[in-house]
């Protein structure tokens, strides 16, 4: 076999991303039943249907599997090789009809993310990458934004948290600020430069982050968690406390930015981790 984050990962990744693709052109984006609900969600069955047509491409001997949308095998600690896979990444606006939803797949190795696929059919667009070889974006080759300062830097925040005015604080700021859906899209589309940063004021899990950590930092750029440490993945609990990613350029002002705002909230403000927000 290649090595893991080669070409022949890449080439399963967007085999895996095709067929999820294939499946879901049988919906009608804004027109699909919630199938069931759970503690995580809504839930449709394309959300199912693309677990399972990924599991099947993807997952081969010797590795482990987490989905949101399958029972958590504790065998995969055990596992060097893990897939962490969204099967579809902001259900809410995939029933809505908003065109911010994603399949999201990523590769765990040795508790690093290292390689991922992103794709959003609503849009077109796919992203692909690993640590070994970068990112396309639609097969053309991109970086993450090579901005220098904060003024006027795209930022895509939760639409959820914009909605409850946690980025009031923000406001303020020189920043362009734009809410987007899902949060494998929003790390996506920072891993092409189509924005400066992203990050999350509430809780996540592995399988909403791993294939977007795995691109941005492919494509040059950093992710901290909002306390400036690095992700780990594979964990037995998989809830992620937040995230901030961004161009490498603005990875101090940045984290200077969020330091300030976790201090204001360390006085008395009290940020929300209810399941409803993690899905963003």
């Amino acid at each position: 076999m290649k090595n893991s984050s080669g070409t022949e990962t890449l080439g399963r990744i967007r085999e895996a991303l095709e067929a999820a693709v294939s499946v879901l052109s049988s919906f009608v984006p804004g027109t699909v039943r919630v199938h069931h609900g759970s503690v995580r969600g809504p839930v449709t069955e394309a959300d199912l249907l693309v677990n399972q047509v990924l599991r099947e491409v993807l997952l081969r001997d010797g590795e482990g599997w987490l989905s949101e949308e399958s029972v958590d095998d504790f065998c995969r600690l055990k596992k060097h090789r893990v897939w962490v896979v969204d099967p579809l990444d902001g259900t809410r606006e995939f029933v809505a009809g908003i065109p911010e939803w994603c399949v999201s797949v990523g590769l765990v190795e040795n508790r690093r993310a290292i390689a991922g696929g992103i794709c959003n059919p609503a849009t077109g667009e796919t992203f692909l990458g690993s640590l070994d070889t970068g990112v396309t974006y639609n097969g053309e080759t991109v970086w993450a934004s090579k901005k220098m300062d904060l003024a006027r830097a795209l930022v895509l925040a939760s639409r959820t948290e914009v909605e409850l005015g946690e980025w009031k604080p923000f406001q303020d700021t020189r920043l362009v600020i734009r809410p987007v859906g899902s949060v494998a899209y929003k790390l996506a589309l920072v891993s092409a430069g189509l924005a400066e940063a992203t990050w999350t004021l509430t809780p996540k899990n592995e399988w909403d982050v791993a294939a977007g950590v795995a691109l941005v930092e492919a494509a040059g750029g950093f992710v901290r968690s909002l306390a400036n440490s690095s992700l780990t993945f594979n964990n037995e609990m998989t809830l992620v406390s937040g995230l901030l990613a961004g161009g490498p350029h603005l990875r101090e002002q940045l984290t200077s930015l969020i330091q300030r705002h976790r201090e204001g909230y360390a006085s008395g403000a009290v940020v929300s981790t209810s399941s409803e927000q993690r899905r963003r």
